[in-house]
């Protein structure tokens, strides 16, 4: 902000291009979630995929179904070689999901989707259990179904085979709330445990003789499958869901690995219980901020994966945690979805996290090398906006709820809240924080009012901020009425001293930061202005509007330097880059665009969301962006320009060297190195020239035969290619003639079919060469008719003379 004049925010180059380098979207919507036993993969549905995520770095791919039918269940075989997944099409596929191939497909039987299935112990029966009511056995070795049971009452939402394969029994639950016990042997239900008053939601064997299941009407039952009675009822009336697995030994947290007789451990925030006594003997630690509104993190899946030693759990919210199985510690958090996404921004000292605002009221935060989402509670209604101090490390979050609240990242990565504020009468939409230090926050609101908030320095000392146990209170220096309708957007100044806001109301105003005096407006948006921002180099002002423009101002005179137009739609974010001498803009269609400042240039779009672009935010190191949509994707964008232009540079000295070496090949008259090199560098007319030199030389048919034979398949279909281009020149259909006849006469008509655009090939040599036989048929009967005309020349003179001689 010490420059003087808008003329430097115009000097200078620019990059115009960016990659997307990294894309987190929605890798699960709901459903059944699977952990492989022995390697690091788990395997979540989303709508028509299937992902398949790499937990410990995040990565994913997915298994696509091709009639674009969502699945309805899968699973996978306790092996973890086999995988199946059912659809709403009524299909039943197995997967090589190691290549992403479908290996198999047949048809489920079923009438309705399947709703359910399950492996037994050997991998080689699955279980489907339909809405039709039925369950259908598979063998899967030699494919075909070996059981149709009857007798369900609705959905069967459970299938569970008994561990121990020689009692050939099977385990399933519908709407009727009862389980029942099939007889594979005789395909009968032989008895029925009745018992639950809501869907029984989860089996589990202890040994082969007790069963533990679980339901929604909040308790737990451990039946004797001997007796086929129920031998205890464990009441947990707190837990909303329940989803449990029981395992024999489970260390509580506290000393060594302490044996109990059975411990069924039931999950919202870790809990374990003793079914012998039905007592809760161990409850995980809940952070004072997890405190409120325990509901939202009730699960829907609890798994133990005893291979890796973790215990997995499901949330409502989609967030998948993984925990250590003796210590109950929490090793990763996945998010699974994420809705809307209304704003993003790095975080870190070196900017090795995001912050996400995701339609709700918690926070993500997202480490990029693994993925690892922390979520963070304290407001009770959806955040609106985000900004990050210059750091790294503390950022502020407003909220619906009419507070913002300071958050701080420690050494460890751990983020907690260190401050709250309270004192808008509407929910706050827009935040920015201090840019030279830690020093206050502005922020704005539905009330039309800006508030400048002082920090503590007990928040910003390092020390004392260690000692924080719960959120300080911070209060609101001044408050001034700024705009007649709802603000949108605030910012800071580089220097700290000035502040912009833009509002619904089609201005935009200059603040002092020292008392919140007007010191002037900006007209000139047709339509609300959705963001300001300040250059970072020069006394400039760029904003945005629903108008679709995008204008610069100068602060000393507050007229508009440059309009910048392009976009259809509103345009919701602006920031500067390439050290100010570029804006990079967001529309509600999706859309990015880069503008080159000096020129008023847009100089490229970047199409990336499917919807309104809210989020966008640039790096330290000014290399990277990161963008949010309401398509519920956040996407990394890298300058790729630096890259590109040395992979140019390089490329360029390279056709540089192999144009050298062409030249010294042709000269020494090496014609299949030559050819082989003029193909690889994609030259066409280099080609010609090389087989021009071939049938020049002594018996240059037969060379060229020679060469043409020698060369790779991959490297015919280019000559093939070429030579469709010179036999539409008279001048040279000579040379391409000559390449086809050898192709012809050495290919097999079923090999020449396999090459790539034999076709298209073939219909463009057809009627080319169908021209040149013409106009060689006329040439010849010109020259027979000349040959004609001279031999009945020569009769005429020869008879002369013998006239004269006589």
């Amino acid at each position: 902000m010490e420059r003087s004049g808008p003329a430097g925010a115009a000097a200078g180059g620019g990059r115009a291009r960016y990659a997307v380098s990294r894309k987190i979207e929605p890798f699960y919507k709901g459903g059944r979630v699977q952990v492989l036993r022995q390697r690091g993969f788990m395997f979540c549905p989303c709508g028509t995929k299937l992902n398949v995520i790499d937990v410990e770095t995040g990565a994913l791919h997915s298994l696509q179904q091709d009639d674009e039918e969502d699945i309805s269940s899968f699973a996978l075989s306790p092996d973890d070689e086999i995988l199946v997944t059912g659809s709403r099409a009524l299909l039943l596929k197995q997967w090589d999901w190691r290549e992403n191939k479908c290996v198999r497909t047949w048809k489920a039987v079923h009438i309705a989707p399947v709703a359910s299935m399950a492996f037994d112990s050997t991998s080689t029966l699955l279980a489907t259990g339909g809405c039709d009511s039925t369950i259908k056995i598979w063998d899967m070795i030699k494919q075909y179904c070996t059981h149709n049971l009857k007798g369900s009452s609705g959905v069967v939402h459970l299938v569970e085979f008994h561990p121990d394969i020689s009692r050939l029994q099977l385990f399933s639950s519908s709407i009727d709330y009862k389980i029942r016990i099939w007889d594979l042997n005789s395909s009968k239900c032989v008895a029925m445990l009745d018992g639950h008053f809501s869907a029984v939601t989860s089996l589990a064997f202890a040994d082969g003789n007790t069963l533990v299941s679980s339901g929604r009407d909040k308790i737990c039952m451990v039946w004797d499958l001997k007796t086929r009675e129920s031998k205890r009822t464990v009441p947990v009336y707190e837990v909303k869901l329940h989803f449990i697995y029981s395992f024999e030994i489970l260390c509580l947290g506290h000393g060594p690995m302490v044996p109990l007789p059975l411990q069924v451990p039931i999950y919202c925030i870790l809990k374990v219980w003793e079914v012998a006594t039905a007592a809760c003997v161990y409850t995980q630690p809940v952070p004072f901020e997890l405190k409120e509104e325990a509901s939202e993190r009730s699960l829907t899946q609890c798994m133990l994966v005893p291979e890796r030693n973790e215990i997995v759990t499901v949330s409502v919210e989609h967030n998948i945690v993984f925990y250590d199985a003796q210590t109950l510690q929490l090793r990763k958090q996945l998010a699974g979805y994420n809705d809307e996404v209304l704003d993003v921004k790095f975080l870190g000292p070196g900017d090795s996290h995001i912050v996400v605002a995701t339609n709700s009221p918690q926070l993500k935060v997202f480490e990029l090398a693994t993925s690892h989402c922390q979520i963070l509670y304290g407001h009770t209604e959806t955040i609106l906006a985000l900004d990050v101090f210059r750091k790294g490390l503390m950022f502020v979050s407003c909220a619906k709820d009419k507070s913002l609240r300071v958050w701080r990242m420690n050494k460890d990565g751990r983020v907690i809240c260190v401050a709250q504020g309270l004192g808008h009468a509407h929910g706050v939409g827009a935040v920015s924080c201090s840019r030279l230090k830690e020093s206050f926050i502005v922020t704005s609101s539905q009330d039309c009012t800006i508030k400048i908030w002082n920090i503590p320095e007990s928040l910003t000392s390092k020390a004392k901020a260690a000692l924080i146990s719960s959120p300080e209170t911070l209060h609101a220096k001044v408050t001034e009425r700024g705009h007649d309708k709802d603000i949108n957007s605030v910012a800071v100044s580089p220097n700290d001293k000035l502040i912009a806001t833009g509002s619904q109301d089609r201005l935009a105003k200059l603040w002092s930061c020292s008392d919140c005096s007007l010191l002037g407006v900006f007209t000139g948006h047709k339509r609300g202005i959705w963001c300001v921002q300040f250059s970072p180099v020069d006394q400039v002002l760029a904003t945005s509007s629903a108008d679709g423009t995008l204008k610069l101002w100068g602060l000393r005179d507050f007229s508009c330097l440059k309009t910048f137009e392009g976009h259809d739609a509103s345009v919701l974010k602006i920031i500067f880059v390439s050290r100010g001498t570029q804006l990079l803009s967001s529309g509600s269609d999706g859309l990015l665009k880069l503008w080159t400042i000096k020129t008023n240039e847009c100089v490229k779009t970047l199409d990336g969301h499917e919807d309104k672009i809210w989020g966008l935010h640039s790096n330290k190191q000014d290399d990277m962006v990161v963008t949010a949509s309401s398509d519920s994707c956040v996407m990394l964008w890298k300058d790729v320009t630096e890259i590109e232009e040395k992979e140019a540079q390089a490329k360029q000295e390279e056709q540089i060297m192999k144009e050298q070496e062409l030249s010294n090949l042709l000269h020494e008259k090496r014609y299949l190195k030559a050819l082989g090199l003029a193909i690889s560098l994609d030259r066409p007319h280099t080609v010609l020239m090389v087989v021009k030199a071939i049938l020049k030389e002594t018996d240059g048919r037969k060379h060229l035969e020679e060469n043409i034979v020698r060369l790779r398949k991959d490297q015919k279909e280019a000559v093939l290619t070429f030579l469709v281009t010179w036999n539409t020149n008279s001048r040279n259909c000579h040379e391409a003639q000559a390449v086809m006849e050898t192709l012809l006469k050495h290919e097999a008509p079923d090999s020449l079919l396999q090459y790539s655009g034999i076709k298209s090939a073939v219909e463009s040599l057809l009627p080319y060469t169908e021209r040149h036989f013409q106009r060689l048929s006329r040439l010849l009967q010109a020259s027979m008719f000349i040959d004609f005309m001279w031999q009945n020349m020569r009769l005429a003179d020869v008879s002369q003379q013998e006239d004269v001689t006589l």
